[in-house]
């Protein structure tokens, strides 16, 4: 009779560097369940539900529209100020969103990370598809702003808005990914992003246009930003100037180097989540 051998099997991560797209892949109604469980945790017991998606751009953009647009006279580019400014605002706040629930996320889900396996990259990215959903509605009322505010757009826009919508999740990801596995083993960075991200708001041409920034190497500065370039192609066919390639290639090189280490650091330290969580 032969003896009984037990097995052991040890989960463990075969390359900190590799996504593993065919394991998200077969995880992928735990995405589902991820994301459809964030969306409906924001609006439950809310008055106005979804309409905050709304209101919140709305009144924002009443605002500096009075301010920069009427009293400071901010040239927009050709463009009427309120369609400009809802332009920059509307991905803006898809970006701040998807990297801040993208970096509490971890943390949050901790008692769950403790309990089972499944892949953990899943946690942020499901977190910035709550985002999207935000970000589907205040599209649909931009384009009733272009009705309201007449504003001619070439047939570029089947080109350049998808390109600024991918360019807005490749840095989120990226800078999300990043700073959820950083706030796992160090907490003080939950009173850091919302800090950083209010000031890459003014950072980012949002309510002004960059022609308004006369110091080329500022301008530089600020096409590091991915979301530089986001807002600047998702404009482009609204707009008769020329996109300035230089500065959005810098944008979109930054967008990349996040991803890249976003998710290199992500996988790196995953193995530890558990443990610090």
């Amino acid at each position: 009779m032969q003896d009984k051998v037990d097995i052991e099997y040890v989960i463990e991560s075969k390359n900190h560097f590799s996504l593993r797209w065919k394991e998200l892949w077969n995880y992928r109604e735990l995405f589902y369940f991820f994301t459809w469980r964030d969306v409906k945790i924001k609006y439950k017991q809310t008055v106005l539900g979804v309409l905050w998606v709304v209101l919140q751009p709305l009144f924002l953009i009443l605002i500096f529209t009075f301010f920069f647009g009427q009293m400071l006279g901010v040239n927009a580019e050709g463009l009427p100020y309120p369609v400009f400014a809802f332009s920059g605002l509307m991905l803006w706040n898809f970006f701040s969103a998807s990297v801040s629930n993208a970096g509490n996320s971890m943390v949050m889900n901790a008692s769950i990370i403790k309990k089972i396996y499944f892949p953990r990259l899943i946690i942020p990215l499901s977190s910035m598809l709550a985002a999207v959903v935000d970000l589907i509605v205040t599209l649909v009322i931009f384009v009733v702003f272009l009705f309201v505010y007449p504003t001619p757009i070439s047939y570029s826009i089947v080109v350049y808005w998808p390109l600024a919508i991918l360019l807005s999740v490749i840095g989120a990801a990226g800078l999300g990914c990043w700073i959820s596995a950083l706030m796992v083993k160090y907490r003080d960075f939950r009173f850091v992003v919302p800090f950083v991200l209010q000031v890459g708001f003014f950072l980012t041409p949002v309510v002004y246009p960059v022609s308004r920034v006369t110091i080329p190497y500022i301008k530089y500065l600020l096409a590091l930003n991915p979301m530089y370039g986001a807002i600047a192609l998702f404009r482009q066919p609204m707009i008769n100037g020329v996109a300035e390639v230089e500065l959005i290639s810098i944008s979109v090189a930054s967008a990349l180097v996040a991803i890249v280490f976003g998710f290199m650091y992500f996988r790196k330290t995953e193995l530890y989540f558990a443990d610090l969580a």
